[in-house]
């Protein structure tokens, strides 16, 4: 294709049996849907007689091509050699007018030729013996190819006889074969079930992680709009100094904390409702009295209720971690008794 029509193939490619592969081959068809095209407006154009009176083949021109080629090569060779013996023809030319002046002998002439008889006697004797040897040997060979013959025609049956038998362990080879294909069948199945598996498993990891980083998200959001309702409570918790003010703001707290947690009250507040008010006095006296011994009583129960209240303060924040802290009033600090001066 490459000499002829001038068309280069890529022949790993044209192997390939792929979209390259067609593209080489549409360089052979489209020359030859051009030839087709070309030719069949031709035959549209000009007549049957045109086309027989130049009716062209290149096949036979090929030949005689050939045949040209080999004859030009033949004549520059003789004309070599024939330079080269007209070069040694004045050399030649004096032998020959020497051979030529020389007066022939009878008898020497006969022995010359008798000479060559002779030669040429042993040369036929000797042909006589290299066919019959040739026969000989033909007759030998025969005899081989007989010898082969009978070899090949015993092996063949021996082979024969080979094939038909069954050998005793095919019965456990076919066996043990399908029940390698049944484990390749299972491990196939498995393999498919593991891959499908680990894909649903990471599709699960991912949407905890997704899912995980929405709540911490969300959480972010509401810490930080507890953090600013936080600080607009302090500040306005910060100008109210009366107790009516106070009060108010518990109550308003008390209802975010129904509406929000939707408990009653917390545990604090009952405390506080439940345990009444006590006022101490003292006496300018010294001594031990039963007074005393109930004002030291009642320091002390002050300061256990006071220890409770910071407990179930400590309770309700637990209770409520993203509540943000409410200023509780705690009870006025009472007024050191007389004994302890």
């Amino acid at each position: 294709m490459a000499t002829k029509a001038h068309i280069k193939l890529n022949t790993k490619k044209l192997y390939q049996a792929d979209g390259y592969a067609v593209k080489e081959l549409l360089k052979i068809t489209s020359v030859l849907y051009n030839a087709m095209k070309t030719k069949g407006m031709e035959g549209s154009n000009v007549g049957e007689e045109d086309i027989s009176k130049f009716k062209f083949d290149l096949g036979s021109k090929i030949a005689d091509l050939k045949a040209a080629r080999q004859l030009a090569s033949e004549i520059t060779a003789k004309g070599a050699s024939l330079y080269d013996l007209l070069g040694k023809e004045v050399e030649l030319r004096e032998l020959r007018t020497e051979a030529i002046a020389r007066p022939l002998e009878i008898n020497e002439t006969e022995k010359v030729m008798r000479i060559a008889i002779k030669d040429i006697l042993a040369q036929v004797q000797k042909t006589k013996d290299l066919l019959n040897n040739v026969a000989s040997d033909e007759a030998n060979l025969e005899a081989k190819i007989e010898k082969r013959k009978l070899e090949l025609e015993r092996n063949r049956k021996r082979l024969q006889t080979l094939q038909s038998v069954r050998p005793a362990f095919m019965d456990e080879y076919e066996k043990v074969e399908e029940e390698l294909q049944k484990q390749y069948d299972v491990y196939l199945e498995k393999f498919r079930n593991l891959a499908y598996l680990e894909q649903q498993l990471e599709d699960h990891h991912r949407m905890e992680q997704e899912r995980f980083e929405e709540a911490e998200n969300t959480l972010r959001l509401m810490q930080n709009k507890l953090k600013e309702e936080e600080k607009r409570l302090l500040k306005s918790g910060s100008n109210d100094d009366s107790d009516i003010d106070i009060q108010e703001d518990d109550e308003s707290d008390s209802e975010l904390e129904d509406r929000r947690l939707s408990k009653p009250r917390t545990a604090m507040e009952v405390l506080m409702q439940g345990r009444p008010s006590k006022r101490i006095v003292g006496t300018m006296q010294g001594g031990d009295s039963d007074e005393d011994e109930d004002s030291e009583d009642s320091e002390m129960n002050m300061e256990d209720d006071e220890e409770d209240d910071d407990d179930l303060e400590d309770e309700s924040i637990a209770l409520s971690p993203a509540k943000p802290s409410r200023r509780v009033r705690k009870p006025e600090p009472l007024d050191e008794s007389d004994n302890d001066f």
